[in-house]
């Protein structure tokens, strides 16, 4: 379990927060690029971190991220027309661009220059593995973006189709995120015939239970979990996890998917998927159903997430309808923001664990003026999940097999990282 004091540290991510400061210094993913699909479209509302901002494309094509009050008189610049490369305030026509530069001030006089004394709060952009990131940190830390593997890849043209999912989850990140982490839960959770689980093609015992393995790399840390399998071998699934909040979980053929949870505030987060070469499966429900004009999923808290008793009774084990659905209804039934020093951890909570140690540490040494040390080393967010059938008992050697053949197989491709671009 964890203190009420460090729950308190791991799940606030607003302004002026140890775990918000944290964020902030890392790039983060946002939007589709599909959002602001054209110079001088519309701009809309998103919500980062417990700060309201407005996104806009200006004629130029740039991303601009500038705080929702306009800094004359507070007016939500979303009301704003987006012309001529910049946004213009529709209460006393004020205009700003990308950088929060005011551009025009018409309702004061020609010969003033207060203009020039007034700047909006902006946020870095970047447009990056079909991605638009958003960094809010300090301008001298801004890092170069991050080489995960599904963003190197979409930039040297190495997937034909990239789909991303995007909903809102209605909870505090963390609670998302040790569910992404946590290889046990799946065996019961996410079994799709009663009598079956994940792995059961192997030969495993659906209810047996699962070793987990965890070690500290590079980029966060990675961790096994171990299953017997009828003939006296091992099913082992690894899952890498690359700060802050990215997963890339094992599935039966590996593409660079991955899963993304960013604080959207402290009682909700974006979770966004990540699904290089995707190919839509026929009769397969919507990875993530959405409700037109929101990200909120049509399976929600205010339905009971479409519970059907009698397929849990005669079919599925839990009568929720996929995986995702299945996800939000238990870490939402938690509350939004669960309170861990109520817990009671166990043997296969060693990822769970060793994630909160991790993110707790990093916000703790960054109060102390120390940078995460991958920041300068975008290489390093580069990792692939493992799924494999061996005689091996140990976590070690599997992991470390295939992350040399990993890295001997892939060149990096530096020249496309340049920050901001």
């Amino acid at each position: 379990m964890l203190s009420a004091q460090d729950n308190e540290l791991l799940t606030r991510t607003g302004p002026g927060t140890p775990m918000g400061a944290l964020f902030r210094r890392f790039w983060l993913p946002l939007l589709l690029p599909s959002e602001l699909p054209a110079p001088d479209c519309p701009p809309i509302r998103v919500r980062v971190l417990g700060e309201d901002i407005v996104a806009f494309r200006d004629t130029d094509g740039r991303v601009g991220f500038i705080a929702q009050a306009c800094p004359h008189r507070g007016a939500s610049l979303f009301f704003g027309r987006n012309e001529e490369c910049g946004l213009r305030c529709v209460y006393h026509g004020w205009k700003f661009d990308v950088e929060g530069n005011c551009v025009d001030m018409p309702s004061e006089p020609a010969e003033s220059n207060f203009k020039q004394k007034v700047k909006a709060t902006t946020y870095a952009s970047a447009e990056w593995g079909g991605l638009v990131w958003i960094y809010m940190g300090p301008k001298e830390k801004q890092p170069p973006l991050p080489q995960y593997e599904f963003c190197v890849r979409h930039e040297a043209g190495r997937y034909e189709n990239t789909h991303v999912w995007k909903w809102i989850q209605e909870c505090n990140y963390a609670q998302a995120l040790e569910g992404n982490i946590d290889t046990a839960h799946i065996t019961y959770l996410h079994r799709r015939k009663i009598s079956r689980g994940p792995g059961s093609e192997y030969g495993i015992n659906p209810d047996g239970p699962a070793v987990v393995k965890v070690t500290p790399t590079e980029f966060g840390f990675a961790y096994g979990g171990r299953r017997d399998t009828a003939d006296g071998r091992y099913y082992w699934r690894v899952t890498p996890y690359m700060l802050p909040t990215f997963t890339s979980i094992p599935a039966p053929a590996f593409n660079g998917s991955g899963h993304f949870l960013i604080p959207r505030d402290d009682e909700t987060a974006w979770w966004l998927v990540v699904q290089p070469n995707y190919r839509p499966v026929e009769g397969r429900p919507p990875f993530a159903d959405i409700i037109p004009g929101t990200w909120r999923m049509k399976a929600n808290r205010d339905n009971d997430y479409l519970l059907d008793r009698e397929l849990q009774r005669t079919t599925t084990y839990t009568g929720l309808p996929g995986n995702r659905v299945e996800d939000g209804a238990i870490i939402e039934s938690m509350g939004p923001i669960y309170d861990r020093s109520r817990e009671h951890l166990g043997t296969i909570d060693g990822a769970v664990i060793h994630m909160r140690r991790l993110m707790i540490r990093l916000a703790k040494q960054l109060q102390q003026g120390i940078e995460p040390e991958i920041l300068q080393h975008p290489e390093w967010f580069r990792a692939r999940p493992v799924e494999v059938v061996n005689g091996e008992p140990d976590f070690l050697p599997v992991w470390q097999a295939d992350r040399a053949a990993f890295l001997a197989e892939n060149v990096l491709v530096a020249p496309l990282i340049e920050a901001g671009r």
